[in-house]
């Protein structure tokens, strides 16, 4: 077995560390380290910061993070769709008006349900 021939990639791997490692050194160093009250307040999770990892907090956030989810996976999904629009004719378009016929009756349903409501 010829190891010379894995030399290229241990020493891309190499310089990847090192160019990684350097750069969290700079960013380490040279940013500005001056937190005040409003940089360490409650920021978009809506509660303070808590020492025990049992502590209870509303379901609410868990729900955005999975309709978040749930959305954005669905809205990638037309990507592909979009490129390869022209080859795949009729057949393609009425399956995509059906996918977004479903993600649109979805979206109301939550709606209606407020889960995008936020109070």
């Amino acid at each position: 077995m010829n190891l010379q021939q894995y030399f290229p990639v241990l020493l891309f791997i190499v310089v990847a560390v090192l160019i990684g490692g350097a750069l969290i050194a700079a960013g380490r160093f040279l940013s500005p380290n001056d937190p005040d009250s409003e940089k360490l307040s409650a920021y978009e999770c809506g509660f303070e910061s808590f020492d025990d990892s049992r502590m209870k907090f509303d379901v609410r956030y868990y729900l955005v993070a999975i309709l978040f989810i749930m959305f954005d996976l669905e809205i990638a999904f037309l990507f592909p769709w979009a490129i390869a629009n022209g080859a795949l004719g009729m057949v393609g378009f009425w399956a995509v008006a059906i996918f977004l016929t479903v993600l649109t009756v979805g979206f109301i349903y939550e709606w209606r349900r407020g889960a995008l409501d936020w109070e």
